[in-house]
């Protein structure tokens, strides 16, 4: 999925990356720099990764127009303030804003929600920004559909879905927030159900299309905004 934001960053030689965790998606050709939150996300940071400030998107420790462009992936969901945020990405940035977010009307199209979690419409689905909400802070921005291909080494919760025995993976459900939100008995009845559908070829009837499916809509949204000169 990485080369539709790069290419959504355009021209830009310089990038802010905010709320950049480990540093996935920061392209490998600019000068980026991070600014993330957590210190101990930081600290995961693979060595040689573009530089790291530790502050919040709200408050972002940069005179304006800094870069060339800033880039925000999978975290405003987290953001105590999403206006706030968007409104510091643009004041550092020149040139264009990048955002990847989820549609929370998303979630009842993920077999993994409909199927065996649709408690997550309660506890998670609340929490993410709706890309029309993103729209209305962000001059001039389009939004296109990222697809999610079937192989995607970013194993975040919507990513999954030609690969549900990756679900069953206690280390691949502890790098994700989403199991965190859901009480602990959901969860537990949730994967019983998969394991025992996975077992039977339940699953593989319904939805075995998908495992060879290239590449899938699974609600992931590019924003892109430019903005105007001065």
């Amino acid at each position: 999925m990485a080369e539709p934001i790069w290419q959504a960053l355009g021209d830009a030689l310089s990038v802010v990356n905010v709320g950049a965790g480990t540093g996935s998606y920061e392209p490998p050709d600019r000068r980026v720099t991070a600014v993330e939150p957590s210190a101990v996300m930081i600290a995961q940071r693979a060595p040689g990764a573009a530089p790291a400030v530790q502050a919040a998107a709200e408050q972002l420790p940069f005179a304006d127009d800094s870069f060339d462009a800033a880039m925000a992936i999978m975290t405003v969901h987290h953001w105590s303030d999403v206006g706030a945020g968007v409104a510091e990405m643009i004041r550092v940035a020149r040139h264009r804003v990048v955002v990847v977010t989820f549609d929370p009307r998303a979630w009842d199209d993920q077999w993994i929600v409909r199927d065996y979690l649709p408690e997550i419409m309660t506890h998670r689905a609340p929490s993410f920004p709706s890309p029309a909400r993103l729209l209305d802070v962000l001059p001039a921005a389009t939004v296109q559909p990222l697809l999610a291909p079937h192989d995607c080494t970013d194993r975040m919760f919507a990513t999954l879905w030609a690969r549900p025995e990756q679900y069953l993976d206690p280390r691949v459900r502890a790098a994700t927030s989403v199991w965190d939100l859901l009480p602990p008995a959901v969860s537990a009845r949730a994967l019983e159900q998969l394991r025992r559908d996975l077992a039977s070829g339940e699953w593989d009837r319904r939805h075995g299309h998908l495992r060879t499916t290239p590449a899938w809509d699974v609600g992931l949204r590019l924003i892109r905004a430019e903005l105007p000169a001065g």
